[in-house]
């Protein structure tokens, strides 16, 4: 795990963030096991109930299940949810609204291809 925290939201959200960022980059596979509340909260000096919080948003969301007496474990599918939810979420917050100022300012369809294409590289 690797995060500084900020004020740009809350630490239980950045502690769920954090944590789907590892599924999403295969740190954390299905079926894993996380990292419990008091060895994260002991690793960044934080309260329990914050990260609690913080999972518990995970098993809100389906990407996290709890295994009474074991521990948290990352859930079948959880990455594929992920993935498209961020898609979703990229599509809303960037594409969209880049599109409507695009029209607004009447670059054309082709256009916005072609800046895509020259400025995007596949891996």
């Amino acid at each position: 795990m690797k995060v500084v925290f900020d004020d740009s939201k809350p630490i239980f959200q950045q502690i769920s963030d954090m944590i789907a960022n590892e599924i999403v980059e295969g740190e954390l596979l299905e079926g894993d096991q996380i990292p419990s509340t008091t060895e994260i909260s002991k690793f960044y000096q934080i309260n329990r109930a914050t990260v609690q919080k913080g999972l518990a948003e995970l098993v809100d969301d389906g990407y996290v299940y709890k295994q009474r007496g074991v521990g948290m474990f990352v859930a079948e599918g959880a990455k594929q949810k992920l993935l498209e939810k961020r898609k979703e979420d990229f599509y809303n917050e960037y594409l969209k609204p880049m599109m409507e100022e695009a029209k607004r300012i009447e670059i054309k369809k082709e256009e916005l291809y072609q800046m895509i294409e020259e400025d995007y590289q596949d891996d």
